[in-house]
């Protein structure tokens, strides 16, 4: 009886799809999601270039040989705000690379660049180096660590080949053998040049960096205001598709034909449902976000004008892909498996589950046509960037545009239904 029971229930899995995709299937997708995110990191032809800009308005030698090394990195990207682009030649003069010091601490702000290095003016009676500082966005909390590292052995070499051509003027008081970092001075271990060009005694060690949280550093909780958007934005998607199976439910118990021959029109009942959907989804998200600004921190009453532009579009676009789920199933049981592995996959690339700086580009260029993405990015830059509602413009275009689409696609779906 035993093994009846194994083939009976054996049949039963046979025969039902979306329990043997849900079975074999989904595992081995996101599996393959996660995979290509953070198993592409170890490639070193797609990780992530850091995007950085340079502030070097006070130039020395050390400065000016430090920028152009830096510029030679290939996991840099070096951004000024005239042209947004990538520079690396090094027969371009470093001043064309630099900005003020306000102008990178606006594109750090604005999260154009994940950081900024701040060449300042040394003080002329200490006859040291430039003062050094990072200026970073702790939402990237892993481009300020590679930065310094990689600053400190640009700035190491610049000193080594400043020596070497004038040996007299090495000071060896100028850097702070307690500020160096292990890593950094490994990789400088084997480089029998930099050995040559001194007595052991004097050998250069790492200068000192000053870091600076130009974000997270005025936030009571940074880590909440940073992951909140993220997970309020799955969760509505959730509760979308399932309140939207209610079309189907409609559809098997024969009530959407008895509506459809009244005077409802198949657009009115789709707008209908989309409205109450929207309502319920902006509820949802205020309900979300109120709770975490009393328990947690959020800091929700400096940004209401925002946050009810980006809640209201992110509700209606929500909305209308909930709708096109469910117009293209059959039933609420496929309805169930869709939405699962389709809003899974969505958050996994857009951001909601895995913050996208950790995944290579050709990853985040996939993200951008999720809905979490922009979703993300627009809540983001509310809460976390702190920018005005003008800001935000493109998140709101295209999540607008995003919901059109969504519902037009849901209204072709549902022609089948009026013609049955």
């Amino acid at each position: 009886m035993i093994w009846t029971v194994i083939q009976t229930s054996w049949r039963r899995l046979r025969n039902n799809r979306s329990e043997l995709l849900l079975t074999f299937i989904v595992p081995m997708v996101f599996f393959s999601i996660f995979a290509l995110i953070f198993g592409s990191r170890d490639s070193s032809s797609s990780t992530p270039k850091i995007k950085v800009a340079i502030s070097n308005e006070f130039p020395t030698e050390l400065s000016d040989r430090s920028v152009a090394l830096l510029q030679e990195q290939k996991s840099l990207r070096l951004t000024d705000r005239s042209t947004k682009s990538s520079k690396k030649s090094t027969d371009q003069a470093t001043s064309s690379i630099s900005v003020s010091r306000e102008s990178a601490e606006d594109l750090v702000r604005r999260g154009m660049v994940s950081a900024a290095v701040v060449f300042a003016k040394a003080d002329p009676k200490s006859g040291g180096p430039p003062e050094i500082q990072i200026l970073t966005d702790s939402f990237d909390q892993v481009a300020s660590q590679v930065l310094t590292a990689v600053v400190q052995k640009a700035v190491m070499t610049a000193n080594a080949e400043i020596t070497k051509s004038h040996p007299t003027q090495f000071n060896p008081a100028q850097f702070n053998p307690a500020q160096v970092n292990p890593v950094t001075q490994a990789s400088f271990s084997n480089r029998p040049s930099f050995a040559s060009t001194m007595p052991s005694s004097n050998f250069p060690q790492a200068p000192s960096i000053e870091t600076v949280d130009i974000i997270g550093g005025k936030k009571t909780n940074p880590v909440i205001a940073m992951y909140a958007a993220g997970i309020a934005v799955m969760f509505l998607l959730f509760s979308a598709t399932t309140a939207s199976g209610s079309l189907l439910e409609e559809r098997e118990n024969s009530t959407l034909d008895r509506l459809l021959c009244s005077r409802l029109t198949m657009d009115q009942l789709l707008l209908g449902k989309w409205a109450f959907l929207t309502i319920i989804g902006s509820i949802q998200m205020t309900l979300m976000f109120t709770f975490g600004a009393i328990v947690f921190g959020i800091d929700l009453q400096h940004h209401v004008e925002g946050f009810v532009a980006m809640t209201l579009v992110t509700a209606g676009a929500a909305s209308s892909f909930a709708l096109m789920l469910a117009a293209l199933c059959k039933s609420r049981m496929q309805l169930g498996w869709v939405s699962t592995i389709v809003i899974l996959t969505m958050s996994a690339l857009g951001g909601s589950m895995v913050p996208r700086y950790l995944m290579s580009e050709t990853i985040q260029k996939a993200g951008l046509w999720t809905f979490n993405a922009w979703a993300l990015d627009g809540y983001n830059k509310i809460f976390w960037r702190e920018l005005p509602l003008k800001e935000v413009g493109m998140e709101l275009a295209v999540l607008t545009a995003s919901g059109f689409v969504f519902i037009v696609a849901a209204r072709v779906f549902a022609i089948r239904w009026e013609r049955t």
